[in-house]
Formats: C-alpha cells, sequence, structure tokens
C-alpha cells in the first residue's frame, strides 16, 4: 500500500506500536540502532584535521541501510524519531547523511513515550536535528576513542592482551580499588551500650543510656567504663525527667531517573543493572493489552531529570481524589534541584498513564515487566502525594544523675506510604509517659561493639556513587560495570564487588601513567564540558584539544617507562592428559579457565568446573556443577552435558518438592536464604 510518510525509529517493536497510531499514510521502519560508527580495527580519529572522526557503515547492515534509501525514496516526507536523547539525536543525524537530508529541515521529532498522543503531537511538531546535541555525542565518541585506542594496546604490551581502559571503566574500579585499601587499612574502634528493659504499669519498653544529666551524650569506650557507669545504678527505679513530643514530616521520594530506578530495582527486586534497563525498555517500546493494542506502558528510561509533565500531574492527581481521597492528594508538585548535565528537556520515569493500575494490566506482562512497572507506578504515583506524619516521642528516664533515653513513634497518617513503603520506619510505641512518672528497669546489659568497615559497592551503591561523583551518564552505568566485570578487573562476592589481582595492577598503571584518567574530579569536570558543548557554550574540537595536548605527553612517557609486568599463572594442580605437562590457570576474557602450560605447543584447556555434590535431577546420572555464562553470571547445570541438557540459574539442593516432586532449589531472598521448588509455589522459611 502506497504511503506518503517515512518514519524511522530505532527499534523494531517501537515500529509496530506507532505505525498503528498512524495510519495508512504513514510507513514506519526501524533503523535497529546506529547504522554507522567509528571502525572497530582501528583509531579513527584524523588527529591533523580537528579530530575529525571517520565513521563508517555498520559491517552487516548495508542491506538494512539500502532497504531504507528504498523507503525513503518512495517518500514525500521523512520523520527521524529515534531516542529522545544525546544518542538518538546522534543516529537521526547519521540518517540524514545516509539518506541525503538537510539536517537544518524539520525532520526531527522527539516524544517521551510511546503513546497515541504523544507520537501524534510529535509528528505534528517536528524540528531541525540539534547539531550542539550532536557534537556533544560526537565529543563524547572522539574522547572516548582517544583514550581506549591510546591506553589499551600500551597495557597489552605491559601486561596482557585484552586488557582496556576508559574514562568511565578508570574511576568506576577506582572507587572499587579504593574501597578495598579503606576496608583492609580499617582498625575497629570498641564502645559498649547499656540496653535496658524497662516496664510503666503493663507496657514494656527498651531504653539505653544516653549520658550524665548535663544534657551530653556520653560514649562508653570500654568495658570497664560500661561496668562502672552500671554499679553507680541505685535499684530498678527510673523517674521521667524529660518526655518531648513532634510530628514528623517524611516526604516521598522524587519519581526515577534512570540511576535511582537501577538502584531500587536492585535493592527491591534483585535485578542487575542491565536486566533492569532491558525489561524498562520493553515497556518503554510497547507491550500489546489485549483490545487496546500495543501501549508504551513508560517514558523514556535513559534520563538524570525528575521533571514531570503538567498533563501527567493533573491525571495524577485526578486518579489519587479519585482513589485515595482528598487528603492524600498533593496539591503542588515537589521540585527537585536537577542533577548535574541533567538533560531537563526529559522528563523521569513514570508510567505514562497512572490509570493503568499494575493489577489491572498483570495478565499481559511477564514476571519481571510487571515487577518493574508495579516499581515506578507506585514510585510515581507516591511521588504526587501528601507527606507521610509521625507522632514521635523521646523520653529520657533518670537514675542518680544517669540518663537512659527511649524513642517511639507512630504513622499517624499513611501519606504517599499508602502507596510505596520506603521500609525506613515501622511503629514503635512507647507508653504515654509524663515527666515525674516513675518506671522500672527490668534488665540493663552491657554489649560490646566494634565500628565497621565500609561496606564493598553493590551495583546500586557504585551506580550512586559515580552519580554523586558526576562521571558518567544514564546510559553510561549498566555497560561500564559489565566492562569491568567481562574483563576480570573486579568479581562479585555476595553481590559486592572484590577487585582481582588483575584489575589492581591495571588500575596501579593507569593511576601511575594516566593520573587524570581516574582523577573522579578531572571525569566530572570533562562531564560538564560535554554538557556546556550540548548547550552550544563551548565547542567540541576546543574541548577535545585540551585534552589531548597533555594526554599526548603522558602517553610518551608510558610508552617509555612503563614496566612489563608479568602475572604468573596459577598452578592447577594436577597435568595435561594430552602432553603430561603441567596444567595451569588462566584468566581469559569470562574469568578463569584451566590451560596447558606447554601453549602454544600443547593447546589443552578446560573449564573451571566446582561440584555441588548434587545428583542431577534430570538424568539421575551426571553431578550438578556450578559454571559461568558469557556474561560471568553464575548458573548450574549437568556434567554430562550435552548428553544431559539440565540447567537452572538457582542452586539445586538435592531434595524434592513434597508437593510436586520436583526438585527444590535454594534462593538468595531478603534477609537470607530460602528454599524453594522449581516448578510450584512450596516455600520453607528464610534461614539467615
Amino acid at each position: 500500500m502506497a504511503y506518503k510518510y517515512l518514519v524511522i525509529v530505532e527499534s523494531p517493536t517501537k515500529a509496530k506500536t506507532i505505525e498503528k497510531y498512524l495510519g495508512r499514510n504513514y510507513k514506519v521502519v526501524a533503523s535497529k540502532g546506529h547504522l554507522r560508527d567509528l571502525p572497530k580495527s582501528r583509531m579513527a580519529v584524523d588527529f591533523e584535521n580537528d579530530y575529525q572522526p571517520d565513521y563508517i557503515s555498520i559491517r552487516g547492515k548495508g542491506p538494512l541501510i539500502k532497504e531504507l534509501k528504498k523507503y525513503a525514496k518512495g517518500a514525500e516526507k521523512i520523520f527521524l524519531a529515534s531516542d529522545p536523547d544525546r544518542e538518538g539525536e546522534a543516529i537521526a543525524w547519521h540518517l540524514a547523511y545516509l539518506l541525503g537530508l538537510d539536517p537544518n529541515d524539520n525532520i526531527r521529532v522527539v516524544y517521551n513515550e510511546v503513546t497515541k498522543t504523544a507520537v501524534k503531537e510529535a509528528i505534528k511538531n517536528p524540528r531541525p536535528i540539534n547539531l550542539d546535541l550532536v557534537s556533544s555525542q560526537t565529543a563524547r565518541r572522539v574522547l572516548d576513542r582517544i583514550v581506549g585506542y591510546s591506553i589499551s594496546p600500551i597495557l597489552w604490551k605491559k601486561v596482557k592482551k585484552g586488557l582496556s581502559a576508559g574514562r568511565v571503566q578508570s574511576v568506576a574500579l577506582k572507587l572499587i580499588i579504593n574501597r578495598e585499601e579503606e576496608i583492609n587499612g580499617f582498625v575497629p574502634e570498641e564502645s559498649w551500650t547499656l540496653d535496658g528493659t524497662f516496664q510503666k504499669d503493663k507496657k514494656v519498653f527498651e531504653a539505653a543510656f544516653y549520658g550524665l544529666n548535663d544534657g551530653k551524650k556520653l560514649k562508653l569506650l570500654n568495658e570497664e567504663q560500661a561496668k562502672n557507669t552500671l554499679a553507680k545504678l541505685s535499684g530498678n527505679e527510673f523517674m521521667v525527667a524529660d518526655v518531648e513530643k513532634k510530628q514528623q514530616k517524611r516526604n516521598p521520594a522524587p519519581p526515577f531517573t534512570t540511576s535511582s530506578l537501577q538502584q531500587d530495582a536492585a535493592n527491591k527486586l534483585n535485578f542487575r543493572t542491565r536486566k533492569t534497563m532491558m525489561v524498562a525498555q520493553q515497556l518503554y517500546e510497547g507491550i500489546p493489552l489485549g483490545k487496546e493494542g500495543s501501549v508504551g506502558l513508560i517514558t523514556y528510561m535513559r534520563t538524570d531529570s525528575s521533571r514531570v509533565a503538567d498533563s501527567a500531574v493533573s491525571e495524577t492527581y485526578a486518579f489519587i481524589l479519585d482513589e485515595y481521597g482528598k487528603e492524600y492528594a498533593r496539591t503542588k508538585a515537589p521540585v527537585k534541584k536537577a542533577a548535574e548535565g541533567s538533560q531537563d528537556a526529559h522528563e523521569a520515569i513514570r508510567p505514562s498513564s497512572v490509570l493503568r493500575k499494575p493489577v489491572d494490566i498483570e495478565q499481559y506482562l511477564t514476571k519481571d515487566q510487571f515487577k518493574l512497572y508495579q516499581l515506578i507506578w507506585s514510585r510515581f504515583v507516591a511521588s504526587q502525594m501528601q507527606p507521610a506524619i509521625f507522632d514521635t516521642m523521646r523520653v529520657n528516664l533518670a537514675n542518680q544523675d544517669l540518663i537512659f533515653r527511649a524513642n517511639g513513634s507512630k504513622e499517624n497518617f499513611a501519606g504517599f506510604r499508602k502507596v510505596y513503603q520506603d521500609n525506613k520506619s515501622k511503629d514503635n510505641m512507647l507508653p504515654d509517659l509524663v515527666v515525674g512518672d516513675t518506671v522500672y528497669s527490668k534488665d540493663i546489659i552491657p554489649n560490646q561493639h566494634f565500628t565497621q568497615p565500609p561496606a564493598r559497592y553493590s551495583e546500586a551503591t557504585l551506580i550512586k556513587a559515580l552519580e554523586e561523583n558526576g562521571v558518567g551518564r544514564p546510559s553510561t552505568y549498566s555497560p561500564t560495570i559489565e566492562t569491568i566485570q567481562r574483563r576480570y578487573y573486579v568479581k562479585l562476592v555476595a553481590k559486592r564487588f572484590e577487585p582481582t589481582e588483575l584489575g589492581t595492577i591495571v588500575h596501579g598503571l593507569v593511576d601511575t601513567y594516566f593520573p587524570r584518567i581516574v582523577d573522579v574530579s578531572f571525569t566530572a569536570e570533562m562531564e560538564k564540558d560535554l554538557d556546556a558543548i550540548e548547550e552550544g557554550k563551548l565547542e567540541w574540537v576546543k574541548v577535545i584539544d585540551a585534552f589531548y595536548r597533555p594526554f599526548e605527553k603522558h602517553l610518551s612517557i608510558a610508552e617509555a617507562e612503563m614496566e612489563k609486568i608479568e602475572i604468573k599463572d596459577e598452578p592447577a594442580g594436577f597435568d595435561c592428559e594430552l602432553c603430561g605437562n603441567p596444567m595451569v590457570i588462566k584468566i581469559g576474557k569470562f574469568g578463569k579457565f584451566y590451560a596447558c602450560s606447554n601453549f602454544p605447543d600443547c593447546r589443552n584447556t578446560k573449564a573451571i568446573v566446582k561440584k555441588i555434590n548434587v545428583k542431577c535431577p534430570l538424568c539421575k546420572e551426571g553431578e550438578v556443577i556450578e559454571r559461568k555464562s558469557k556474561k560471568n553470571r553464575i548458573f548450574f547445570g549437568c556434567e554430562r552435558y550435552p548428553d544431559c541438557e539440565f540447567v537452572s540459574w538457582d542452586k539445586p539442593i538435592g531434595r524434592d518438592c513434597p508437593k510436586c516432586e520436583k526438585y527444590l532449589v535454594q534462593k538468595k531472598v531478603r534477609g537470607g536464604q530460602q528454599v524453594k521448588c522449581s516448578s510450584c509455589d512450596y516455600e520453607e522459611e528464610v534461614q539467615k
């Protein structure tokens, strides 16, 4: 069927959704991401010609480019509707180049949500391609190429092949290594508390030693001080010396940005960063909702803005009035200061319509889609609600000149917590005490404590640290974390990042010879410069030149002075069955493996397998072993593979389900480990 208008989007899913919205006069096709990029085989930056990038068509995209040109010939007007961010603007610019379009014509359309209203409105209001946005993306691409393709070859020569350094990944690695050094250098400090159980009439409550009656808090540093303080108490009778009652408001969190979504999904749903972004992309691009057709359920998921469209605020206000009542509806939307460098033309991540309640569309979603949509929906609705109000009570109990303190709180008004639990507090009621009342101690116990070292970074806390330091942008967090794991610079131990020997060596070299690359403040300043290019305040060539001049000198010094480091292979403890030479443990692209020490004469390799002493639940012959996927994720399979194709992400425990007789697995859950059935809903108590 003939068409007048051609619309080019990035993904085939989005193309199908949008074509239904626009009707017969429109043909909607997908570019499937970038069509042109810098070649992988060389630097492709012309240092003699203002650092111009030498873009080429991506291998394998030739037939698609031909197809797009064919579609373009049949159209009266072409609209470039790639994603609404720097990357999307660059894709639109490359499409304009390939199709011979003038970027200054009104050919670019942007929308933050894939809904009929938003898409039709965008088509009505096309604009020229934002060349400042394209320049910012070009500068970012060129800068990352210069850093990566200059330092990585030096690391290959001096350490081993396959290593890399990068502008954001090197800072992420530095943060992890610095934290490890803090942990290793940590000296615990001892302290003691006196924790008491008290009673007023029949009500029992807890209070702890606070200090003397001069109002100052007194820290007990050792057991002797704790026992001496305890000895000063006279009997078990305490007088209520002071009571302070207050009302405390707790405001809702703002709607999600990319990083806060990644953090909350990690903490509440146990999602890895990559999984969060993959599922969010599905929700954004469109989900078939029965008769309603395919609908984009959330706004664009790569954003660092907390801004919300007025139409969404109005719709949500009406929804809250209807669903929860006037007392829950916020009369004025909260304004949160934008993060450094936020692309504030964007919105926060929110549902495209709060009227699509999670429970109403659950049947159309996968489990993961439902969990993430529910998280986004509840966070956004809560952000438009009234604060929660707590009644708090602080009581000082006196015996001699010693003060014990009790704190209590009770939720007075749920506010936003009706929709979104923040896990910050539970009711802790105290008796209704007044000054002069007498209470009695039932028990006072001295307890020893030691300060704890800072925790290693998890995915969520590393993203938070990068964001707080102004390093990277929403689109870079997930690939950065994947890269440092894939290079085996860090490993995940109990969901926390621990640097490897290789990571520590690479960081040491980069830190010594390229200190600015791992300097957090320098990297953050560079991000600000890239943002200034986007705003038209700086020229991208000048920014790159200011970076490259001193960087070039560091390169020359590193090539001349960096010593070759040999990483000795760890003995495997057995010999090669092919040639009899000792086997060793090597580190490859996907982690450790066994290899013959007689390489290259003998190329024998073996995967490192870890038996878990459980028979395969499928074939009942082989043993289950722990394996790693190409993305470095642990899974469990039968040692007889490929003869037996048993595989499980969760660890089988060697017992059958008493309900359905399928195999039981052990899963990590909030608060510990839990045994669950791999097939039905049987589960056992959580073990801490």
